[in-house]
């Protein structure tokens, strides 16, 4: 099964961290990463898309972290 993932944080080294702790669980970026201003606190924050082939077949209960 494909799997997919926004992940998303503030502007901080957390973003950074998480993204690449997903790139060491095998998942792969996915297309470019956005960057936007959130109006409710004003601090900017980080998208970015990933992707990964996984062994199964999709459901709605599959845990997208875990994987």
């Amino acid at each position: 099964m494909k799997l997919y993932r926004l992940l998303t944080e503030e502007d901080t080294a957390a973003f950074c961290h998480k993204v690449t702790d997903a790139l060491n669980k095998g998942w792969a970026l996915y297309g470019d990463p956005a960057y936007a201003p959130d109006p409710e606190t004003g601090k900017m924050r980080c998208a970015q898309a990933v992707i990964k082939e996984a062994p199964g077949d999709y459901h709605p209960d599959v845990k997208l972290g875990a994987q």
